[in-house]
């Protein structure tokens, strides 16, 4: 259970990026122009190499790299194009029930039926899952069709750059693999260019981000930059069939965003919703409990 605290140190950092993501997407830039400088930023990557190891891998190896990196900016570009034409509270709680069942069956699949989880874990698989979902949902909000269509895309992509993540990691020392990965996500970055609104944001002498958001991003950025690189390192210290609950302990995340948000934002709570968001946590905890139980 190495990678434990890693995962729940990343999902810590996660949630204050996506506090400074609800700021920033309040307004401009769009999502694709959101999803481009989330993707070329990780050139920066590069300047990791003279620190740690790093190697030319071979084709295949490239190729899962790519896949990896090209899935995660698609399913980033899902996930802002979601929150940007839904509330959150119609996008969030599907993609974060859909996510883990879907890295579950891609597990079980890609493995061939090789690589699953103990009773145990599956409860605490199912626990985290139910407290994921609660801690998330406002019952007073209907889920559209189409906010569980692009929810539900949303969550295979993601589930699907876990799976091809966690195989990069396996075939490649964690540095030169999360590396790779990074700049494919930038190559693949590059195309939005092809887009007007990214075009004419990157060549356009006025930025969509003032001085003020331009700092705000970058730092958030690199606080989620901490958050990737943690995640990606959970996952390659995870064995196989427990991606799934790495995707499930994504309710944590939420956790703490729910804290987070009532200490720094002072959002008013209604009993009734304090009331849920308590019993998720118990749920979580739950989970956590037969997660760590020998």
């Amino acid at each position: 259970m190495l990678w434990l605290a890693p995962i729940i140190l990343a999902y810590f950092l996660f949630a204050i990026v996506a506090l400074g993501d609800k700021y920033l997407l309040k307004g401009p830039p769009n999502p694709k122009i959101y999803a481009f400088y989330v993707g070329v930023l990780g050139i920066l990557s590069l300047f990791l190499i003279p620190f740690v190891g790093f190697s030319i891998p071979g084709i295949l190896e490239l190729l899962f790299c790519l896949s990896a990196g090209t899935i995660y900016i698609f399913a980033l570009l899902g996930l802002y194009e979601g929150l940007e034409k839904f509330e959150a509270s119609r996008i969030i709680p599907a993609i974060g029930g859909f996510s883990p069942i879907f890295i579950l069956a891609l597990t079980y699949s890609f493995s061939g039926g090789k690589e699953i989880l103990g009773y145990r874990e599956l409860l605490a698989f199912l626990f985290l899952l139910l407290g994921s979902v609660l801690v998330t949902i406002e019952p007073t909000k209907k889920i559209s069709f189409k906010s569980l269509k692009i929810s539900a895309l949303t969550a295979f992509l993601l589930a699907l750059a876990f799976v091809l993540t966690k195989y990069v990691y396996l075939m490649l020392p964690f540095w030169t693999g999360f590396i790779w990965i990074r700049i494919s996500a930038f190559l693949i970055a590059l195309f939005f260019i092809l887009f007007r609104e990214v075009r004419k944001e990157v060549f356009s002498a006025k930025s969509s981000f003032s001085k003020k958001t331009s700092a705000f991003f970058i730092f958030n950025q690199g606080v989620g930059a901490g958050a990737f690189v943690l995640q990606n390192w959970a996952i390659a210290l995870a064995g196989f069939a427990y991606l799934s609950i790495i995707g499930a302990l994504q309710g944590i995340q939420y956790v703490f965003l729910f804290i987070l948000a009532a200490l720094i934002l002072k959002e008013g709570l209604s009993k009734k919703i304090i009331l849920q968001k308590v019993i998720a946590i118990l749920f979580i905890g739950l989970g956590l409990v037969f997660l760590t139980l020998n």
